[in-house]
């Protein structure tokens, strides 16, 4: 537990944690904080949330998740990830010293919608994963599709909507997202 939380604040997270492990497939690593408002659910999946992370009150996690170390998932933030522990397909994994901002919502899963002669929601869904690699930050509102990977040290701006994979060190804004400058050689502005 930090130092310096009041009384009210080590309960909250004591409380968060116990709810989260309250599933079988919900791992937690020690020094992980989950706010008591988060929403926890591995489904058929499995959850792993790293050391440091912090998972913050109204975030939600469900189904096949990997959250990495010293990362941190903002209030009313979605992760959900599809398949099952033993088929991964629409897996989420997030790497580490990534920050995902509010609002932020990332679904392993998207809608088949092929034939018009058939309601799309019996046509089923289409499982890929996601994936974020070491120290990204995701923009608050930004929406990650499935199928994608965000390549480490990127920058992805607020309100975006990532429908490709992004390069690493690069910094993507935009609806569909679309990478405007690189990281990795910085320039004075």
């Amino acid at each position: 537990m930090p130092e310096g939380l009041t009384w009210g604040q080590r309960f909250t997270l004591w409380l968060g944690r116990r709810l989260a492990l309250r599933h079988q497939r919900v791992s937690l690593a020690r020094s992980c904080r989950i706010h008591a408002g988060a929403r926890i659910h591995p489904r058929s999946g499995y959850i792993h949330i790293g050391e440091g992370t912090a998972v913050a009150d109204g975030a939600v996690i469900q189904g096949n998740v990997s959250l990495g170390d010293h990362c941190s998932l903002q209030m009313y933030s979605i992760l959900v990830g599809y398949g099952s522990s033993d088929q991964p397909d629409g897996r989420i994994l997030i790497g580490n010293h990534v920050r995902i901002a509010s609002h932020v919502m990332m679904i392993g899963a998207n809608h088949i919608f092929a034939d018009g002669t058939v309601p799309i929601h019996h046509q089923g869904l289409r499982h890929q994963p996601i994936v974020v690699e070491d120290d990204v930050w995701v923009g608050a509102g930004a929406i990650v599709v499935a199928g994608v990977t965000i390549g480490r040290g990127t920058v992805i701006g607020a309100g975006s909507v990532v429908t490709k994979t992004i390069p690493p060190m690069s910094v993507a804004v935009g609806t569909p997202a679309c990478v405007i400058r690189s990281r990795a050689n910085p320039t004075t502005e």
